[in-house]
């Protein structure tokens, strides 16, 4: 017996298959095309031969959008887009694994936890993964998301992401470090892209430029991101660990000490990665403001393997204490 997830990825996958042979594209661009085929009903590829676009409607007839819940459509949308980016020479063609993508969920729940509307960004969003995660998971409350990105596939992979799971996000085809059209939000999320920014002209705006060569692009982001949240909004980071040890670092580092409240730095499992060189933290930052204080102490931890149930609920319970500590203004116990 396929679970619902198996059944609609095998029906995905076949049928971005038949157009990837068919238009001569990359799976990738047919992938979009077939989710945007589900989503509207029909096929929208007229130059395709009579007996594939017979074999597309036998495939689709096995499905009915509105038998998914919007975690399995995600799920299978995830498994062909990684099956995609296998085949993929793009270094920027990189999900957020699916326990990251819940994980940081849950702290955002808890972020906004007194919060029935808010706004949310992710200013590198690629294909969409780790806000629909989010957002699947918050689904009780309401929420306006924008999503930018410079790559034009990654952002129409987002965009019939985002319509399959019935999420209205407002995406923006852009370089994310040039000027954005979205007013200040309560919270920005991003898998930060990490490496050197190539437009020297367009760091100079930037107090997170370098001083000499290229500036750090993943700097520059949490500077971008700053100046597009709110007083008192959050930003989550997915940061290298090796973030505060660079050259540029002191620069950054005062930069945040001037602008934000460090709520918590979260070190994910080695594990989960394919040498300790490409490790990442989860880095929650709160942006100053008039009503904002300082956190008594931020969480500092270093997370088990998601697998050892035990010890994730053993980090989860104290997670959660540290929040109604919070709430309380009560001296924390350090994680």
């Amino acid at each position: 017996m396929h679970s619902t997830v198996e059944q609609l990825f095998t029906v995905l996958n076949k049928t971005a298959e038949i157009l990837q042979e068919e238009l001569s594209c990359t799976y990738l661009e047919a992938a979009a095309k077939t989710g945007e085929n589900l989503f509207q009903g029909k096929i929208l590829q007229s130059e395709l031969s009579e007996l594939s676009s017979r074999r597309l409607e036998k495939e689709y007839k096995e499905i009915q959008l509105d038998r998914f819940v919007n975690e399995e459509i995600r799920k299978a949308f995830q498994l062909v887009i990684l099956k995609g980016m296998k085949n993929s020479a793009q270094p920027n063609h990189q999900m957020t694994p699916d326990a990251v993508g819940l994980f940081i969920s849950y702290l955002v729940t808890k972020l906004t936890r007194h919060e029935r509307n808010i706004s949310v960004l992710d200013p590198a969003i690629g294909s969409g993964n780790l806000l629909t995660t989010v957002l699947n998971q918050n689904n009780s409350k309401e929420i306006t998301s924008f999503g930018v990105d410079i790559d034009d596939l990654l952002l129409k992979l987002a965009y019939v992401s985002a319509n399959l799971q019935r999420h209205s996000i407002q995406l923006f085809n852009q370089d994310s470090l040039e000027q954005l059209y979205v007013d200040p939000v309560d919270l920005v999320l991003s898998d930060l892209p990490v490496g050197y920014y190539p437009n020297d002209s367009g760091a100079e705006k930037f107090d997170l430029r370098s001083e000499s060569g290229h500036s750090y692009a993943h700097h520059l982001f949490i500077e971008q991101s700053m100046n597009h949240t709110k007083e008192g909004g959050y930003l989550l980071f997915l940061i290298p660990n090796s973030l505060f040890s660079s050259e540029q670092a002191p620069k950054l580092n005062q930069f945040i000490k001037e602008r934000a409240f460090i709520q918590g730095l979260i070190q994910l499992p080695l594990s989960l990665f394919a040498n300790e060189k490409a490790a990442k933290s989860i880095f929650i930052l709160q942006k100053k403001g008039e009503q904002v204080v300082a956190p008594n102490q931020a969480i500092l931890v270093n997370l088990p393997k998601f697998s050892n149930k035990e010890a994730m609920k053993n980090i989860i319970d104290q997670i959660d204490a540290w929040f109604k500590a919070e709430k309380n203004g009560q001296k924390s116990v350090r994680i």
